[in-house]
C-alpha cells in the first residue's frame, strides 16, 4: 500500500509534465505544417543539391 503512495503522485506528475510539453509544442508552432513534413520525406536529397 505504501508503494501506491509513491507511484500515484509520480504518475500524476509525469502525466502533467507530458501534457505541459504538448501544450508548449502547440504554442511554439511545432504542428503548424503537417503536410510539408509529409511531402519533404519524398524529396530526393540528390535533386535538392543540384538546384
Amino acid at each position: 500500500m505504501t508503494g501506491l503512495a509513491f507511484l500515484i503522485p509520480i504518475a500524476l506528475f509525469m502525466g502533467l509534465a507530458g501534457l505541459g510539453a504538448f501544450f508548449w509544442a502547440m504554442r511554439s508552432g511545432q504542428y503548424e505544417d503537417m503536410d510539408g513534413a509529409a511531402a519533404r520525406i519524398l524529396i530526393d536529397d540528390d535533386e535538392r543539391e543540384e538546384r
